[in-house]
């Protein structure tokens, strides 16, 4: 697996879900993930964030997410 920089997750006001945007080098991922609640933990976010990334075939240390609320 190629390891991603890092990534954030953050509430799309718009779409109503939250996307988790993952970040390789210069290349930018962005994933809607519309089965998370808006008043999710912290950690549920994390979960979200490594699952997804993993899903996209790279590796994301737990330390690199950030999340904006």
């Amino acid at each position: 697996m190629i390891k991603a920089d890092k990534a954030e997750v953050l509430w799309d006001e718009h779409k109503k879900n939250w996307v988790v945007r993952i970040q390789i080098g210069e290349e930018v991922i962005r994933r809607a993930c519309k089965d998370a609640k808006h008043d999710a933990t912290d950690d549920t976010l994390r979960t979200l964030a490594i699952t997804t990334a993993s899903d996209e075939g790279y590796e994301l240390p737990t330390g690199t997410v950030t999340i904006t609320r």
